[in-house]
């Protein structure tokens, strides 16, 4: 499906959709959800409860892929006013104490200490400064168990829920991170400024009528053309607009008749330092999370090399973590 066709006036909904579309390895359950990407790195993220009391408190535990990787524990707390003094965090029969910065970041031991009371528990404390924040810990069972199967864990001396006897070797390796070339595209030539004009009477306009709210006020001056090679350019039609997020319809198309233009799937924010196209969207207006995907052109098409996104909206301005779907190493732009 074409992700220009997202609804100007995304809701969370609509966001958690579209991400569980695009990426079969993110996964919800009540407070907590997790994404791995595509090296099989997983995260998973809690909060306190939707539209409990607390203020906004947000546990991320990271582990890689491969048999007997580390786990990562961040905790970081928000809210109105300064956070007065070190952390304290408190569940079941577990306290750890003295977590400094605004990102807590728990050493080995620590992580030891908490994971089985974390495992046990409905929800978990933090408190500083007289304050106390609740984390929930409804969900966490079902998203670690999600996360063990997807690196292989489960029945594993390693694995987080359902431990075994099953030999740690037989835990899936990590994956390689891919590397995609990209180009710089050339400077535009003269003549460039007249191609919307010629072309966009070679556009599919009831493809656009279909996908977009506003193609009734759509002509040859909403289209916005980009050089790419030698003899293709990118076109670049606004089609969602709302309240706080845009789409747009791009095409490929040949710089001299027969256009002919072809439809991609990236949309978003052309970038002509390194040919890439950027798509940001909110899933609600203050902005407490988020979804980005960034597609490079590799000198014949667009491809993904990055896709990050939280869906649950917990009020941590920004999202509370960046939850990465896919990665991409990348490699030094050039021209095609």
């Amino acid at each position: 499906m074409k992700s220009a066709c997202i609804a100007a006036a995304l809701s969370l909904a609509a966001l958690s959709a579209y991400a569980a579309e695009r990426d079969p390895m993110a996964f919800s359950h009540n407070d907590w959800e997790v994404a791995c990407d595509n090296t099989r790195t997983c995260r998973a993220a809690g909060y306190q409860l939707d539209a409990g009391p607390s203020d906004p408190v947000s546990m991320l535990i990271t582990r890689a892929a491969g048999p007997g990787t580390a786990i990562d524990v961040k905790l970081q707390v928000g809210g109105e006013g300064e956070v007065k003094g070190p952390l304290r965090f408190k569940v079941g029969k577990a306290t750890v104490s003295g977590l400094e910065g605004d990102i807590a970041e728990l050493e080995a031991n620590q992580v030891r200490t908490i994971l089985p009371e974390l495992l046990k528990g409905d929800e978990a404390t933090v408190t500083a400064g007289g304050r106390t924040w609740t984390l929930s810990l409804a969900g966490l069972n079902a998203v670690l168990l999600k996360m063990d199967e997807v690196q292989g864990r489960v029945g594993t001396p390693g694995a987080l829920v359902r431990r075994g006897a099953k030999p740690e070797s037989s835990v899936l390796p990590p994956v390689r991170v891919p590397t995609t070339s990209v180009f710089k595209p050339p400077k535009a030539r003269p003549g460039d400024d007249a191609l919307a004009a010629r072309i966009f009477p070679s556009l599919d306009m009831a493809d656009v009528k279909e996908q977009c709210n506003n193609s009734q006020e759509l002509n040859a001056k909403s289209l916005a053309v980009h050089r790419l090679t030698g003899s293709k350019v990118l076109l670049s039609l606004g089609c969602g607009m709302g309240a706080y997020n845009y789409s747009s319809l791009l095409w490929i198309a040949n710089d001299k008749p027969p256009y002919a233009p072809v439809s991609i799937e990236a949309n978003g924010d052309f970038d002509e330092k390194d040919a890439s196209v950027t798509s940001s969207m909110k899933g609600r207006g203050i902005g407490d999370c988020w979804w980005s995907e960034t597609w490079n052109f590799n000198g014949r098409d667009f491809v993904r090399t990055s896709a990050t996104g939280d869906g649950m909206c917990r009020g941590f301005a920004g999202g509370a973590w960046s939850l990465p779907r896919y990665v991409d190493r990348g490699a030094t732009p050039s021209k095609p």
